[in-house]
Formats: C-alpha cells, sequence, structure tokens
C-alpha cells in the first residue's frame, strides 16, 4: 500500500505491506518494521544490520543488480545491491569501508529477510 502525508508544506509518500504480520515500511532510504506479534518496533537500516561486515536482505524480494565484485573496495554509503520488493526497487548500501570478502547472491536470485547478500573486510 502506498501512504501519503503533507508536512509543512512537502508531500511524503512511503510503501507499506504486512508480510507474516509483519508490518514492513519503507521510507526515506530506509526499511521499519513493526511485529504485531510481538508488539515491538524494530528499525532496520538501509544495508548492513546485525554486524557491519555484512549487508543483508530487509524484506524479502529478488535481487536485481549487484554493484560491486569480490575483492572491489567499497566507501561507507556507496551502493552495493539493489533488490525488487513491494513492488519497489531498494539500494542497499554499505556502513564501513572495506572490501567485497563474499558475494552469496546473483541477480535474480530470490533472497528471505535477513539473508546475507555481501560480506564485508573492513579496512
Amino acid at each position: 500500500m502506498k501512504i501519503s502525508l503533507r508536512r509543512e508544506g512537502r508531500e511524503l509518500k512511503a510503501q507499506a505491506e504486512f508480510v507474516n504480520g509483519v508490518l514492513w515500511m519503507h521510507f526515506g532510504g530506509r526499511t521499519f518494521s513493526v511485529d504485531s506479534k510481538k508488539n515491538a518496533q524494530k528499525k532496520k537500516r538501509q544495508g548492513a544490520s546485525g554486524g557491519n561486515d555484512s549487508v543483508e536482505a530487509p524484506m524479502p524480494g529478488k535481487v536485481t543488480k549487484i554493484f560491486k565484485a569480490a575483492g572491489a573496495k567499497v566507501a561507507r554509503g556507496e551502493a552495493v545491491v539493489a533488490m525488487e520488493a513491494m513492488k519497489m526497487e531498494y539500494t542497499l548500501k554499505s556502513e564501513i569501508d572495506g572490501t567485497v570478502q563474499e558475494i552469496s547472491c546473483k541477480a535474480g536470485d530470490q533472497v528471505n529477510l535477513g539473508q546475507i547478500l555481501i560480506r564485508m573486510k573492513p579496512l
């Protein structure tokens, strides 16, 4: 579902969807989830989550592009993977300066929530 609101004259838009009792919302380049079963809010940054040395899928979806090859140097905030979910394309970015150590997906792969897509070695 699409959500829009007006704040200080600006129209803000977000995309939201329920998946297995979890509300996923994408807004301003970030993805948020609210688990109705646990009644607790979890915030996931677009890109790496858990440890800074990996880029994980923030939601189930399909990998559309891989921007870096194994061994490539990556700066913090640089795009490494694009995926499609909830009828939108998301760009996942590195949260660290590092080197791509392992790529565990390819364009066209269906991925699950939290699946590690790229492992990084910090510089």
